[in-house]
């Protein structure tokens, strides 16, 4: 589980990453990231990605990914949003985010 610190909360900061973080898409999920002072992780996830219930199972299965990548990133601010076919099995949304996020720091660094 993703822990409250780890967490984004305002929405001004949500605008802030979205707006002048790298940005990097998969088929499931866009992410974007910026560079911080600590690492922070910002979930969003639409009607379009189904029902209530498909959309909290979406989100606890990008938080439990999320906790082991924000351990041993770099401190960057990370909003993941994800897209309609987020539905798909969890071994699939958890690949794209690992992807995205390697690649998302990687941009960040250089």
């Amino acid at each position: 589980m993703l822990p409250q610190r780890f967490r984004l909360r305002k929405s001004a900061e949500f605008v802030s990453v979205m707006r002048r973080g790298r940005k990097v898409a998969r088929p499931t999920l866009i992410l974007y990231a910026r560079e911080a002072a600590s690492p922070h992780v910002g979930l969003i996830v639409s009607r379009q990605v189904g029902g209530a219930v498909q959309r909290n199972k979406v989100k606890r299965q990008l938080r439990h990914c999320a906790a082991g990548l924000v351990d041993e990133s770099a401190p960057v601010d990370v909003v993941v949003r994800a897209l309609p076919r987020a539905g798909a099995p969890s071994v699939r949304l958890c690949e794209d985010l690992k992807s995205a996020w390697a690649a998302a720091v990687e941009g960040v660094r250089s």
